[in-house]
């Protein structure tokens, strides 16, 4: 019996900088260590102003000097479907988990975190918003290490919990 995938949704406002970043950065690393089959990844917005839309030009370029394509995202809008179909929501900052927290279902509010939470001693940080800023190559050094500290997390339980399920 194959085990199910574990299902991550990236959000940020817009979907066109930072979840689509954070998308590529963890989409990159599963590829790198062969371990895509076990997860299903996405990014959205809590807003509704990008839909469709491929990220910004400037998340692409500062992407691609790494080695990550995110040119065949789209940006979407978070529906209240995701947060029953994912496992793990991660929101970008403390504005964004707000407003995730404000349209997600009471018992499905635990699914919901920060990103930078992923990364030791960043607790309750977040990612600055590049969009007017301009900090896209800071911004995706940030998100792919939080994305490395992620995945590891994630196939350390995976591989647990198959050897617990094959000891008993």
């Amino acid at each position: 019996m194959s085990k199910q995938k574990t299902k991550i949704l990236f959000v940020c406002m817009g979907n066109i900088c930072r979840s689509p970043t954070a998308e590529g950065t963890f989409r990159a690393q599963m590829q790198k260590r062969g371990v895509q089959d076990l997860f299903e990844i996405d990014s959205a917005g809590t807003h509704a102003y990008h839909i469709g839309e491929a990220p910004d030009t400037r998340s692409q370029i500062a992407a691609r000097q790494y080695g990550v394509d995110l040119s065949a995202q789209r940006g979407r809008q978070v529906h209240e479907s995701d947060f029953y179909h994912y496992d793990y929501i991660f929101a970008m900052d403390d504005d964004n988990l707000a407003g995730l927290q404000a349209i997600c279902p009471q018992d499905q509010q635990h699914k919901l975190s920060l990103m930078l939470d992923n990364i030791p001693n960043n607790n309750g940080k977040g990612v600055p918003d590049p969009y007017f800023e301009g900090r896209f190559n800071e911004v995706f050094e940030m998100l792919n290490r939080a994305s490395g500290f992620l995945l590891n997390k994630q196939f350390d339980e995976t591989f647990n919990q198959t050897q617990t399920n094959h000891k008993t």
